[in-house]
């Protein structure tokens, strides 16, 4: 059954290695109900409003599967949390998920819009927790499996245990791992992310301009 390790949040802290001076990535797992608003978890705050946070990203999840294999890798194990993920998953396979798929877990409605884009901050933070962040933003992104950011549908509340059904599969074929490679490492597959109706603006700008600019067309529908 896929369900919550851990529901975690953090609030704003000064960290001279952020960007901005500070950072919300030390996020801590809560005990008990947690609210789910429009905007995310009560109790968790974004720092870096510029490139984080709103209703396209109110949430972000990262698979306990995906935890233990980067910990295998660098030897130790990773807590949930570690990687300022706000829901801590298991059983499922986040990155397989579909752009636009649903999630319900409890009362709540989820709807998976965006991706992960690794940054120096996390190489920071993961440095500073202990770990080898030796060409971590590039490591992080060739592996392709980043996580997915949340929209909140239907607030309510959550907590660790809770069962995570997946109610609506959009059927395109884009999934999370693909929209990454895309944006990231391989823009060949930019006009793939086409077949999403309600992509994110700035994704499917990404993807016309690569096709105005290199004269390619999406890949014909495999439906």
């Amino acid at each position: 059954m896929a369900h919550l390790v851990s529901v975690n949040v953090g609030r704003p802290r000064e960290a001279d290695w952020a960007a901005i001076g500070y950072t919300s990535m030390d996020k801590t797992p809560v005990v008990g109900p947690v609210a789910v608003g429009e905007l995310g978890l009560a109790g968790d705050e974004v720092s870096d409003t510029r490139h984080h946070g709103g209703i396209d990203q109110a949430l972000y999840a990262f698979a306990r599967e995906d935890l233990d294999a980067w910990g295998a890798e660098l030897g130790q194990e990773i807590n949930p949390g570690q990687f300022a993920e706000n829901l801590t998953t298991e059983g499922i396979d986040v990155n397989e998920a579909e752009i636009g798929e649903r999630w319900q877990i409890g009362e709540v409605i989820l709807e998976i819009r965006s991706v992960r884009t690794p940054c120096n901050d996390f190489k920071a933070w993961m440095g500073l927790s202990g770990y080898d962040n030796t060409a971590w933003v590039k490591r992080f992104a060739q592996v392709g499996r980043p996580g997915p950011y949340l929209k909140v549908l239907a607030p309510g509340s959550i907590a660790a245990g809770d069962e995570l059904q997946v109610i609506h599969r959009p059927g395109h074929g884009v999934t999370v791992s693909t929209m990454f490679r895309a944006l990231n490492t391989d823009h060949r597959l930019l006009p793939e992310l086409l077949r999403v109706p309600d992509l994110m603006p700035k994704a499917r700008d990404k993807a016309e301009q690569y096709i105005a600019s290199t004269g390619g067309l999406p890949t014909p529908s495999r439906g």
